[in-house]
C-alpha cells in the first residue's frame, strides 16, 4: 500500500513538474511590453513588429498578447517565415486610422506573408471603412482601398473567434496558402458599402470555413481563381451578394475552381443565394465538382444563378461567350423564399455550355406562388421535388 502511494504522489509530482516546465519554456509576448498604447490614438503599429519579431525568431511556440483596449495600427506586415508556431492572441480591438488617406496606396492594411502554423484568435478589427465609401461615391479621386487582414503564401493556419467591421474593401482575403481553417467569425459592413466582401479565397487549397456570420456590401464569401479543395459550411449570410464562385475567366490563362463544397448554410435578404460567375470573354478556365446542399433562403433575390455573361459596360467582350468550363455542380435540398419571381437562373456560354448539373429537392417560392426559373445552354438532371419547374 505504501508503495502504491509512493508511486501516486511521484506521478503527481511528475506531472506538476511537466505543467510548471511547459509553463516555464512558453514564450509570451504583451504588445503593450513592447510601447503598444490601448487608447486608440497611439500609432501602436512598431510595437506589434517587434512584438512579432521576437516571436518569429524564437525556437519554441510563441504567443502574442493584445489586452483589452482599442490599438492604433497603419499598414503593418508581420513577415516569415519563423522559426516555430505563433498564436496572436486578441482581447481587444485594432484600430484603422480616421482618416482613410493615412493608410497610402497599400492595398493591404494588416498583412500576414510567408508565415506557417499560424493562429490568429479572437479580437476585433475596426477598418473605419465609412470615409472611404464616401469618397467613392463621390466620385473624387481615391486610394485603392486597402483589404482588412490578408493571410498570404501561408500554411497550416487557423483564424477562429476574430470580428471585422467596417473593412474598406474586403474583410479577409486568403491567397496562395494552404491548410486553412476560418471558424467562428463575424464580418459586418453596411448592405451599401462597395466591394466589402467578407471572405475571398484564391489560389488556395484546403480552406474550411465554418461557423460564419457575415453581412457585407459585397459577396459573403467570394472564390477566386485557383481554389481547391473549399469546403464551407453553417454560414449566415446576408445582406451582401451571396457566395460566389467567380467572377472568373477575365484572363485567357486563368487557373480554374474545383472541388467546392457549402452546406448548412442560411441566406438572409442578400442579393444573390449560391452563383457561379464568370466573364463573357475567352479563357481557359472551368468550375467542376461544386456540391450546395441543406441550404435554407430566405428573401433573396436570386436563389440559385449561373452567369457566363458579365461584363461591365460591355467592354472586352469582343464574342460575349465564356470560355469557362463549368461541369458537376450539384443543387440538393435548397428551400426557402425568392424575393423576385425568378428563382433559378442558368445563363450558361453558347460556346461552353453548363454540362452535369443536377437538381434534387429543390422547393423555392415568391409571395407563397410557385417561382420561375430559366435556362440557356445547359445540360443536367433532376430527381426529388422541384420547385420551381425545372427548365433543364
Amino acid at each position: 500500500m505504501a508503495a502504491a502511494k509512493l508511486i501516486t504522489i511521484s506521478c503527481v509530482v511528475s506531472v506538476f513538474l511537466i505543467f510548471f516546465i511547459t509553463l516555464s519554456n512558453a514564450a509570451s509576448y504583451n504588445v503593450i511590453t513592447f510601447g503598444a498604447k490601448p487608447d486608440g490614438r497611439t500609432d501602436s503599429t512598431q510595437s506589434f513588429l517587434r512584438a512579432w519579431a521576437v516571436a518569429c525568431r524564437s525556437s519554441q511556440a510563441s504567443t502574442i498578447v493584445v489586452p483589452k483596449g482599442r490599438y492604433l495600427i497603419k499598414n503593418a506586415v508581420f513577415r516569415g517565415p519563423c522559426k516555430s508556431r505563433i498564436t496572436v492572441q486578441i482581447s481587444g480591438t485594432i484600430v484603422a486610422p480616421n482618416d482613410y488617406r493615412a493608410l497610402g496606396k497599400s492595398d493591404r492594411w494588416i498583412l500576414f506573408i510567408k508565415v506557417d502554423r499560424l493562429s490568429i484568435i479572437g479580437g476585433t478589427l475596426d477598418g473605419k471603412g465609412a470615409g472611404f465609401w464616401a469618397c467613392r461615391k463621390s466620385g473624387r479621386n481615391c486610394p485603392v482601398g486597402t483589404r482588412s487582414i490578408t493571410i498570404n503564401s501561408a500554411n497550416n493556419v487557423i483564424v477562429s473567434g476574430l470580428t471585422s467591421i467596417n473593412s474598406q474593401l474586403s474583410h479577409l482575403v486568403i491567397s496562395s496558402c494552404n491548410n486553412v481553417i476560418v471558424r467562428n467569425v463575424k464580418f459586418i459592413a453596411p448592405a451599401e458599402s462597395p466591394n466589402t466582401d467578407g471572405i475571398h479565397v484564391e489560389s488556395s487549397t484546403g480552406v474550411t470555413i465554418t461557423g460564419g456570420t457575415i453581412q457585407t456590401g459585397d459577396d459573403c464569401i467570394s472564390v477566386g481563381r485557383g481554389t481547391r479543395n473549399l469546403h464551407m459550411s453553417n454560414i449566415k449570410c446576408g445582406p451582401g451578394h451571396g457566395v460566389s464562385i467567380g467572377s472568373l475567366g477575365k484572363d485567357l490563362n486563368e487557373d480554374g475552381v474545383e472541388n467546392v463544397t457549402l452546406t448548412n448554410s442560411v441566406f438572409t435578404g442578400s442579393d444573390n443565394g449560391v452563383r457561379i460567375k464568370s466573364w463573357a470573354r475567352p479563357s481557359r478556365s472551368f468550375v467542376r465538382n461544386v456540391f450546395f446542399q441543406n441550404i435554407i433562403m430566405r428573401n433573396v433575390k436570386n436563389p440559385i444563378l449561373i452567369d457566363q455573361n458579365y461584363c461591365p459596360n460591355n467592354q472586352g467582350c469582343p464574342n460575349k461567350n465564356s470560355g469557362v468550363k463549368i461541369s458537376q455542380v450539384t443543387y440538393r435540398n435548397i428551400q426557402g423564399t425568392s424575393a423576385t419571381p425568378k428563382a433559378v437562373a442558368f445563363d450558361c456560354s453558347s460556346s461552353n455550355p453548363c454540362r452535369g448539373i443536377k437538381l434534387q429537392d429543390i422547393k423555392l417560392t415568391y409571395m407563397n406562388k410557385a417561382a420561375t426559373s430559366t435556362c440557356k445552354n445547359i445540360g443536367g438532371t433532376i430527381s426529388g421535388v422541384i420547385m420551381p419547374r425545372s427548365c433543364l
